[in-house]
């Protein structure tokens, strides 16, 4: 089974983020994304629970210039380890489900912020183009 980490999965999934930095409507990039799992950092203050517990997903929150808030996601540890070396636990989960649950408000989700194949959408964006389930 592929994981985060495997080169086919890894692959595929910044195959179809650089696609969709050229081409933000391509489906069949969007459905690679969207059936992909994403490693979500575990916010520091989060209790042992609240970081294991399946019916619940800490967010983290990062602040942006201009006051912009955005969820920090990534493909692989490495990716990861770039941006937020210091991060110790991470969730895995379906990139599709945590779309189809994502808060109605100006949050943003990035995806593999500090590589060149990184992708930023609002919240409009993240429900409409990657809620799969």
């Amino acid at each position: 089974m592929d994981t985060p980490e495997s080169p086919r999965t890894t692959t595929a999934v910044r195959d179809a983020l650089t696609t969709l930095l050229v081409d933000a409507e391509d489906t069949d990039a969007l459905d690679t994304l969207a059936g992909s799992e994403v490693l979500i950092p575990v916010p520091d203050d989060a209790t042992d629970e609240d970081a294991t517990d399946p019916g619940t997903v800490a967010l983290p929150v990062l602040e942006q210039p201009g006051g912009r808030q955005t969820v920090p996601v990534f493909t692989s540890e490495g990716e990861m380890a770039e941006l937020l070396p210091s991060v110790t636990r991470y969730r895995l989960v379906p990139l599709g489900a945590l779309a189809a649950q994502w808060p109605a408000d100006e949050l943003s989700l990035t995806i593999d912020a500090s590589s060149p194949h990184g992708l930023t959408l609002d919240s409009h964006g993240v429900r409409s183009r990657l809620a799969r389930f």
